[in-house]
């Protein structure tokens, strides 16, 4: 009951579903006692059968959903595959597409986060942002190819453009500004603050780098700190140095 569909097929296997918003050719086809959805777009929740309070908005939007609930799709194919996965944010073309079990992720952009399969709670604002996650999780990426080539990493925060653009599977890092951490691939407990600090990082660990181009060469170094513009920039794999505001 209290169920609308317009357009073909649309909500035709309907059995008690109720509440449901179905406008589009076969939106909420193959729904049978999923309620609360609204579904706008040629077979936007289509194969949703018993999830329920989920939005789409676009062609194919969540398109294989099954009974995930409280997801929000807008925008052609987003959220495309999620079938079990729960309060996703989608919003971009193909936003979250592979996204299946993964809870809890908000993708803003085109492409944003548009690998992840089980991953959850990441928060991808910008174009390719998270582009291939697929199960890291509690990453925060703010801006254009932030983290784009991120597959396992967790527990980053990235803001800029391009910032740690290649990790893969580098864990609690911190990159804030142009390139930051740009090459770091598994480097772990980085802070970056500055146009391209730690930008050629690749391994290094627990080292800090504030101001312009700080720590930019570092490679494999790690526990160094580096404040200051150029602090430390030609050093590569030395371990535990300190320079505050000076060249090396």
């Amino acid at each position: 009951m209290f169920n609308t569909a317009i357009g073909a097929t649309a909500l035709y296997c309907n059995t008690t579903g109720c509440h449901n918003a179905a406008i589009g050719h076969e939106a909420l086809r193959e729904n049978t006692t999923g309620k609360h959805n609204q579904a706008m777009g040629c077979k936007a929740l289509r194969n949703n059968t018993t999830g329920q309070q989920n939005t789409a908005i676009g062609c194919q939007a969540l398109y294989t959903s099954l009974s995930g609930d409280y997801n929000q799709a807008i925008g052609d194919k987003a959220l495309y595959s999620n079938w079990g996965g729960c309060g996703n944010t989608g919003i971009g073309f193909v936003a979250l597409y592979g996204n299946t079990t993964g809870c809890h992720n908000t993708a803003i952009g085109q492409q944003a986060l548009c690998s992840n399969t089980t991953g959850c709670h990441n928060n991808a604002m910008g174009c390719k942002a998270l582009e291939s996650n697929t199960t890291g999780c509690y990453n925060t990426a703010i801006g254009p190819g932030v983290l784009n080539k991120n597959t396992t990493g967790g527990n980053n925060t990235v803001i800029g453009y391009y910032p740690m653009y290649y990790n893969t599977t580098g864990t609690d890092n911190t990159a804030l500004g142009f390139q930051a951490l740009y090459s770091n691939l598994s480097g772990n407990h980085n802070f970056a603050a500055g146009y391209e600090a730690l930008c050629k990082n690749y391994g290094g660990c627990w080292n800090t780098a504030i101001g312009h181009r700080a720590l930019e060469c570092n490679a494999t170094g790690s526990q160094n700190t580096a404040l200051g513009q150029y602090a430390l920039r030609s050093n590569t794999t030395g371990v535990v140095i300190l320079l505050l505001g000076g060249l090396l």
